[in-house]
C-alpha cells in the first residue's frame, strides 16, 4: 500500500495544503489516542462526495490511517485502513454539522462494545475529514484521578481539532525520543499552577531533588527551588507561540525532558506538560560521543604515524644511490600516503564510513603527479562511490593507487594520455572501471601470472580482503581497462 499522501491524492479531492494538514495531524495524533484510551481512525470523504446506491444520504468515507493507544486496550484487532464507512450517523453528523458528535449506545465489533465519538477535522474555514475516536468499553470502570486528567486533556485537544487549532501551525518540534503520555504528565492552568501531576511526573521531579508536592504549586516556585528558574519561561512560550516547546531540566546526573503543549479551545488556557526522565539516554549519548571522539583521535594518530613513516622512507630514498632501491622506496611512500588519506578522512567524519569520492580524487591527483615523468596524464571521474565503510575504503584506496600508477607508467611511458575512472553503485555492488588510451596490454598478458608487485598487491586485495573480482582487458578502441566488481554487504 502507498503512503498516506498517495491514498489521499488517489481517492479524494483534497488540495496539497489539506493533505499537509492531515499529515501533520497523523504525526502528532498518538498523543490524543493515549490521552483518550481510544483508537483513532482518520476518515476522508470519497472523491466528489460519492453516494452509494441504496444508501440514501449516506456519504461515503474511507479510513486512511489508524493509531492504537498505548494506555488502554484497542477497539480493533484488525487493521481498519482501507475500509469504507457509509451509514454511521455519528460520522455523518460530525461532517455535516461541523461539530463533535457522540454515539448514544455502543456498537459491538467482534464481541467488543465500542463507543464512537466523531471529531470534524477543520482546516481553515472547511472541514476536510472526520476523526473517529473509538473506545473499547469492555474494561470500563470508574475513572481514577489520573484517567480523568487524561480524558480532560484529550477533550481539549479534540475541541482544538474541531476548531482547526490542532495540529499546530508550522508543526511541532521534532524530537528523536519525544516523551509519551505514560512517561509522565502535568496539567497547568493559565497562571502556571499545577492542576494535576501523574505519579511518573512526580517521580521525575523527586529524582531532580524536589521533595514537596508539585500538585497545587506554581511551576515557577518549583523550578526556583531546584535552581532552574531560567527553564520556566519556555513553558509559557508554548501558550504565546501556540505551539509545543521543549526544555530540559538538569540537576547533577538527572536530566528530565519537558514538552509543553498549549491547550486553548474556546476560552480555556492550559498547558499540558509531558515529562520524561532521560538521564540514562543522555548518559548513553555521552558515552557514544566519547567513544566516537576516541575513535577519531585514533584515526588522527594513525594518520600522523603513517606520515612519519612516509617521511622516514623519503629520507632513506634520498640517501640511497641505487635507482631500483629508490624506485621501491618511492612506491612505498605512495602506498603509505594512500592509507594515510583514508585515516585522515575518517578522523574528520562522524561514524565509521567516509565519503570516498574525495579520497578517490585526492589519490588520483597525487598518484598521477608522482608517477608522471613527462607530460601529466589527464584524469576524469564519472559516477559516485558514495559513503564506504572504513574497512573497505583502505584497501580500495590502495587498489586505485596501484592501478593508476600502473596506467601512467606502462600505458603512456612518459607521453601524454587520458585516464577515466568510471564508477557505478547499484544496490549492494560497486563496479569500477579504470580506462586509459595508452599502449595497451601485451599479447601474452595474464594478470594472475604478472610479475609486477603492484598488480600482485591489487589482485590479493580485491580477491582476498574485498571478496571482489578484477579483470584487465583491452579497451574497445585502444588502451586498457581494469574492471573491478566489489560487494558492499
Amino acid at each position: 500500500m502507498g503512503t498516506l499522501a498517495d491514498a489521499l491524492r488517489a481517492g479524494t479531492d483534497l488540495s496539497d495544503d489539506d493533505i499537509d494538514h492531515l499529515h501533520a495531524l497523523v504525526a502528532d495524533w498518538a498523543l490524543l489516542a493515549d490521552l483518550s484510551f481510544a483508537d483513532l481512525l482518520l476518515l476522508v470523504p470519497a472523491r466528489s462526495g460519492s453516494v452509494r446506491a441504496g444508501h440514501a444520504g449516506g456519504m461515503e468515507f474511507q479510513v486512511v490511517a489508524q493509531v492504537r493507544p498505548t494506555t488502554g486496550p484497542t477497539a480493533y484487532h484488525n487493521d481498519e485502513v482501507g475500509s469504507v464507512v457509509i451509514n454511521r450517523w455519528v460520522v455523518q453528523n460530525a461532517w455535516r454539522e461541523h461539530r463533535i458528535a457522540r454515539e448514544g449506545e455502543p456498537e459491538w465489533d467482534g464481541g467488543v462494545p465500542v463507543r464512537t465519538e466523531a471529531i470534524p477535522v477543520r482546516h481553515g474555514n472547511r472541514v476536510i475529514a472526520v476523526l473517529a475516536r473509538d473506545t473499547n468499553l469492555a474494561t470500563t470502570r470508574t475513572p481514577s484521578a489520573l484517567e480523568s486528567a487524561y480524558l480532560q486533556a484529550a477533550n481539549n485537544l479534540a475541541l482544538m481539532i474541531a476548531e482547526g487549532a490542532f495540529p499546530f501551525l508550522g508543526g511541532s518540534a521534532e524530537l528523536p525520543e519525544p516523551p509519551r503520555v505514560g512517561d509522565g504528565m502535568m496539567r497547568l492552568d493559565g497562571a502556571g499552577k499545577v492542576i494535576f501531576a501523574s505519579p511518573n511526573a512526580l517521580s521525575a521531579y523527586r529524582r531532580l531533588g524536589y521533595t514537596g508536592n508539585v500538585t497545587g504549586e506554581d511551576l515557577r516556585t518549583v523550578h526556583r527551588a531546584l535552581n532552574l528558574p531560567a527553564t520556566t519561561p519556555a513553558v509559557w512560550h508554548a501558550i504565546s507561540r501556540r505551539r509545543p516547546v521543549e526544555v530540559e531540566l538538569e540537576v547533577g546526573s538527572t536530566v528530565v525532558l519537558l514538552r509543553a503543549i498549549p491547550l486553548y479551545p474556546g476560552a480555556i488556557r492550559e498547558v499540558l506538560v509531558l515529562v520524561r526522565d532521560v538521564s540514562e539516554l543522555r548518559r548513553r549519548e555521552a558515552q557514544l560521543l566519547s567513544k566516537d571522539a576516541t575513535i577519531r583521535e585514533i584515526h588522527h594518530r594513525v594518520k600522523n604515524n603513517l606520515q612519519t613513516v612516509a617521511a622516514l622512507l623519503r629520507l632513506q630514498m634520498r640517501r640511497t644511490k641505487a635507482d631500483e632501491a629508490r624506485d621501491a622506496l618511492r612506491e612505498s611512500v605512495r602506498r603509505v600516503t594512500s592509507i594515510a588519506v583514508v585515516h585522515e578522512t575518517l578522523s574528520q567524519t562522524l561514524g565509521e564510513s567516509v565519503p570516498f569520492d574525495e579520497i578517490a580524487d585526492q589519490i588520483t591527483s597525487v598518484t598521477v603527479d608522482l608517477a608522471s615523468t613527462g607530460t601529466r596524464a589527464t584524469t576524469r571521474r564519472t559516477g559516485s562511490f558514495g559513503r564506504l565503510p572504513g574497512e573497505l575504503a583502505t584497501p580500495l584506496a590502495l587498489v586505485l593507487s596501484e592501478l593508476l600508477q600502473n596506467a601512467v607508467e606502462h600505458a603512456f611511458d612518459g607521453s601524454s594520455g587520458a585516464i577515466e575512472l568510471r564508477v557505478r553503485r547499484e544496490g549492494d555492488r560497486l563496479d569500477i572501471v579504470i580506462a586509459d588510451d595508452g599502449a595497451g596490454l601485451p599479447d601474452d598478458f595474464q594478470l594472475e601470472h604478472s610479475p609486477r608487485l603492484g598488480l600482485q598487491i591489487v589482485r590479493q586485495l580485491v580477491l582476498g580482503e574485498m571478496r571482489g573480482t578484477i579483470r584487465l582487458q583491452a579497451g574497445p578502441e585502444r588502451g586498457t581497462e581494469a574492471l573491478l566488481s566489489i560487494p558492499l554487504s
